[in-house]
């Protein structure tokens, strides 16, 4: 992988200004102050919002069966999407701070998976860093990490280290023999409907370089390819990305923290401007 650090450490610093406030129709007390954070991108949203969590508790009624969740503009947040994810797919163009509802009651079993402790993210997340191994090194590398590996990884996340976490990730990023990899590990997602995720190699049997264009040719939605007129945005880490991008170079450095390439397609409307 090329030691682009400066690129890396740039993506890894991108934040995003939330204001929480919670539920009118749970408030039991006097109404709350909204509750205020800047939160990384790359993490999950139920791994940073314990204060969220305290703060709101005692303006409301909660029970021991009760689980907070998150809505923007009544539609439920998935937790195991990385943050960059849920704001470039929802939110991208707004004018700032994000405004998100907390919620403890009526919690949306068929919109979102339920997240009991800190233990759940974490499996979730090694999940899908095995997986996204398995495509791109056929599981070469993460099956020869140990234990403590794995969990500096998942520290680095939760702890927001980037030098901690690239310590070990960057072995991850690497290439074998100087080989691409062997799948890029990616998905994509528009706005309500379920993401994309396709076997895609980042070379030809030429070993020629693969471009986004390429990806998003073979494995784009039929309303991506077919679109008449303006395409949707396409971002990555809520760059909007040139089609002419190397797909091996995008999965070097602007993969998540999970080692997947997450590519929004979002409406390219008027609401959707530059900040």
């Amino acid at each position: 992988m090329a030691d682009d650090r400066e690129i890396l450490r740039e993506v890894w610093e991108g934040r995003i200004p939330v204001c929480f406030t919670l539920a009118s129709d749970e408030v039991t007390s006097d109404q709350p102050d909204p509750f205020f954070l800047l939160i990384s991108r790359q993490t999950y949203i139920t791994l940073v919002t314990d204060k969220v969590q305290k703060h709101f508790k005692k303006f409301t009624e909660v029970t021991e069966d009760d689980e907070m969740w998150f809505d923007y503009e009544g539609q439920p947040l998935k937790w195991h999407y990385p943050v960059g994810v849920l704001f470039d797919l929802y939110a991208h163009g707004i004018v700032l701070p994000w405004n998100i509802t907390v919620h403890f009651k009526n919690f949306p079993e068929e919109d979102i998976l339920h997240c009991g402790s800190k233990e759940v993210i974490e499996a979730h997340y090694m999940s899908c860093l095995k997986e996204a191994d398995v495509l791109k090194h056929k599981s070469h590398v993460i099956s020869n990490m140990q234990k403590k590996d794995h969990k500096q990884l998942w520290t680095g996340l939760q702890n927001d280290k980037f030098d901690q976490f690239w310590a070990t990730n960057r072995r991850l990023m690497e290439r074998i023999s100087d080989e691409p990899f062997k799948h890029v590990p990616f998905k994509i997602y528009q706005p309500h409907t379920m993401y994309i995720q396709k076997l895609f190699r980042p070379v030809t049997d030429q070993a020629e370089p693969l471009l986004l264009k390429h990806l998003l040719e073979e494995a784009g939605p039929d309303s991506f390819r077919n679109a008449v007129g303006a395409k949707p945005k396409i971002l990555i880490q809520g760059i909007e990305s040139p089609l002419d991008t190397p797909v091996q170079w995008l999965s070097e450095h602007l993969s998540h923290p999970d080692n997947f390439l997450h590519i929004c397609l979002v409406p390219a409307t008027p609401a959707n401007h530059e900040l």
